[in-house]
């Protein structure tokens, strides 16, 4: 048991009275103070222990303090902390080859994170085709700078609109709410023959790429039928139009694959990723290219840099972090969860009258809150919350699991390294709060006469 800190107050109000977070209005705020962790629990000042039911950020694929990546970590600040990004190094090649092997593509050009991954990737795709537009969907979110951020259909872009000129976004495989009030079955079909339509009518010489997110993580956690991405490529092929694959969350072991679009037996122009590439452990995106857009630039100018591509320390933290997978065997760890995960989930949504939908890929998994199955009425507003969502979300808290929920959406997103014991404690957790939802849908009982 983790002892408690003595100024953990302190800490928290330095915190609130000196720096400043993402996301939210500062005044409701008051952050749990993080001490350490190990696996899939984290620590905090007051000597409590949480399960962490969403990885921090969908990002701790290996687990809070693995050894084998803090010791790669720790050799390489004894051996050498920084090389600015002209120089060759060997954490630079060794990781280079690696992510060109587990993607089937060839070149990686390394950032700090999936923001900057997603600006130098629509930056290269104009770049090797020559056109101005990208394709994106509406329920999507590639990060929080300018161009990434104006890329996102999330609302979150809202603020810095207009933005990054020649986005044009499309509909979603949304298969539990597809559009205009269709059918699950029409819109599987209608889903691509739309984006051609949408491609039809902005000029396919004027389109660069499309951005799609392997699978939606932020706005829904959205898993495409079988036939959207087999279809969406050679849709793409047919027009010129490259495909950019954002794997920031949903890649790197999330749903049992290096990528999740392998899933789907495609291999995308353009891969970025971020967040599992380290677990966390060190800043690190990276843009990886099919060799022809390789090739280009050979003989073409790369207009991007930044001081610390290609940091060794993140790349060190990288190489040990893509080792742990393979030697723990934590892929197929994450199918035979994930498998499990997926039969409780189900078993959810027969249970309680407010979860309308579950969506789960390995260990990529939301459930969808509404008031009513049968209207699918959410349980929180778009871009909004509800006092459900505000009851739901306390109590998990108040049980010492740390759980990500949005919008009327509450995700499943443990580490990779979690285990049968650990999953069942949280989603037992989960039962509670969702019976307290259905209390409240249901209304006070009345009095017998």
């Amino acid at each position: 048991m983790p002892e408690a800190h003595p100024d953990s107050q302190q800490v928290i109000q330095d915190n609130r009275d000196y720096t400043l977070f993402s996301w939210s209005a500062q005044a409701p705020l008051h952050p749990i103070h993080m001490v350490g962790g190990k696996g899939s629990h984290f620590f905090d000042g007051d000597g409590n222990t949480w399960l962490d039911f969403s990885s921090q950020l969908i990002n701790i694929n290996v687990g809070h303090q693995h050894p084998k990546v803090l010791q790669a970590i720790k050799d390489q600040v004894d051996t050498m902390c920084f090389a600015g990004p002209s120089f060759a190094t060997d954490v630079r090649a060794t990781l280079g080859k690696k992510l060109a092997e587990v993607t089937g593509l060839a070149k990686s050009f390394f950032t700090l994170g999936g923001s900057e991954a997603n600006e130098n990737a629509i930056k290269m795709a104009k770049l090797f085709t020559g056109r101005d537009k990208i394709i994106t969907r509406y329920r999507s979110y590639h990060g929080a700078t300018m161009g990434s951020m104006s890329a996102s259909g999330d609302p979150r872009r809202w603020p810095v609109e207009p933005g990054l000129p020649g986005i044009v976004r499309v509909f979603d495989p949304y298969m539990y709410r597809p559009p205009m009030g269709g059918t699950a079955e029409a819109w599987e079909d209608g889903c691509i023959t739309h984006i051609e339509e949408v491609i039809q009518m902005e000029g396919p010489h004027t389109i660069a790429a499309m951005l799609v997110e392997g699978i939606t993580g932020s706005n829904g956690l959205l898993i495409p039928p079988d036939s959207y991405y087999p279809r969406l490529r050679a849709l793409l092929d047919k027009y010129g139009i490259l495909m950019i694959d954002d794997e920031v969350m949903s890649g790197f072991g999330r749903t049992g694959k290096w990528l999740a679009t392998q899933h789907y037996g495609i291999v995308p122009d353009i891969v970025t990723c971020a967040k599992g590439l380290t677990s966390g452990y060190m800043p690190l995106g990276a843009v990886i290219v099919n060799q022809k857009i390789a090739d280009y630039f050979e003989d073409h100018f790369l207009a991007g840099g930044l001081t610390y591509s290609g940091h060794p320390v993140s790349l060190a933290a990288a190489i040990a972090n893509l080792k742990v997978y393979e030697d723990e065997n934590l892929f197929e760890h994450t199918l035979e969860m994930g498998q499990y995960l997926g039969l409780r989930l189900e078993a959810m949504k027969r249970k309680f009258v407010c979860v309308g939908d579950v969506r789960y890929i390995g260990l990529f998994s939301v459930l969808e809150l509404v008031k009513d199955k049968k209207t699918k009425e959410p349980l929180a507003p778009f871009n909004g919350t509800s006092p459900e969502m505000t009851k739901l979300a306390a109590h998990i808290k108040s049980k010492m699991v740390y759980a990500y929920s949005r919008f009327n959406f509450l995700w499943v997103c443990p580490p990779l390294v979690v285990t049968k014991e650990e999953l069942d404690h949280g989603l037992d957790v989960y039962e509670e709060a969702l019976a307290l939802v259905d209390q409240m849908i249901a209304g006070p009982v009345a009095a017998d006469d």
